[in-house]
């Protein structure tokens, strides 16, 4: 005759030698990581396209890189670069060539966060006694809303 307590002690042993998980289980977790990927996905998507345009607000502004590199062109050489190229590449004159330092060591600098060439004309049109600087911004067409420039001030 088989006693209740042997019976306990068989039914505890069964419970302890269980491993794995069951189908519920797997299910519950795999709805749950679903769940937080439908919030957190496409949160993240829309900041990569906000970093792009705080990155290239950042270059082409007052204190940016980009605007920097052009004034200290001026600076040493009485004038604004002819092209930007000019911020790496020694210029053709020999009168600048003899003022020029070199203002950017990494020519990749003069792309936007889009991979596209900055734009830029001196002396400006817009910025009649320095330089326009811009960025044709994500649709990569020139003089549409989302172009970034230096001499308007974007809101978004």
């Amino acid at each position: 005759m088989v006693s209740a307590t042997s019976t306990k002690v068989v039914r505890i042993r069964s419970r302890r030698v269980r491993k794995g998980f069951t189908l519920l289980e797997i299910l519950l977790v795999v709805g749950l990581l679903a769940l937080l990927a439908a919030f957190v996905v496409p949160a993240l998507v829309g900041q990569a396209e906000g970093a792009k345009l705080d990155l290239a607000r950042a270059a082409i502004g007052p204190n940016g890189p980009l605007s920097g590199a052009i004034n200290l062109y001026k600076f040493n050489t009485g004038q604004y670069p002819s092209d930007l190229k000019y911020l790496y590449e020694e210029p053709p004159d020999d009168d600048l060539k003899k003022k020029w330092k070199q203002g950017i060591q990494d020519p990749g600098g003069l792309k936007d966060p889009w991979d596209r060439d900055y734009q830029f004309r001196a002396p400006g049109e817009k910025n009649q006694k320095s330089f326009d600087l811009w960025s044709m911004g994500p649709d990569g067409l020139d003089g549409t809303e989302d172009d970034i420039t230096n001499w308007k001030r974007d809101t978004d």
